[in-house]
């Protein structure tokens, strides 16, 4: 099955791939659609986030490197209506300069409330304010 993802700096030797914390790993999302993809990076780029691409793979391929770098994998699938968390990391373990960093979180707009991962439910209801 192929699907996208996105990327940073795609096809260089410092390219690094779009996760989100959730808790105390890492999700990575696989798009089915090239155009929901291009829509949720599109939001990144808006963030203030490094320019990213979104790169075609195989799943498999991203299945296997979430296993080995003990990631975990969210299938976004036609009519799922994802967007960006409002708490993003202000250094990311990838650097668009090259260099390794550990992540600490930016709770811009987050008011009181902890990161604890991912708010689905107030994604949800972020969608719908905008119907």
């Amino acid at each position: 099955m192929r699907i996208y993802v996105i990327l940073f700096n795609a096809r260089t030797d410092n390219e690094g791939i779009h996760s989100l914390q959730s808790g105390d790993h890492n999700v990575i999302m696989m798009f089915t659609e090239q155009d929901d993809a291009e829509r949720y990076a599109i939001m990144l780029e808006a963030q203030d986030m490094p320019s990213p691409s979104v790169e075609e793979m195989d799943a498999t391929e991203i299945e296997e490197f979430c296993a080995s770098s003990n990631y975990e994998c969210l299938l976004v699938e036609e009519g799922m209506l994802v967007v960006p968390p409002e708490n993003n990391v202000t250094e990311t373990d990838w650097q668009a300069d090259g260099e390794h960093r550990s992540p600490e979180v930016n709770n811009n707009n987050a008011g009181d409330r902890p990161s604890e991962g991912i708010d689905y439910d107030q994604i949800r209801r972020q969608l719908e304010g905008l119907l």
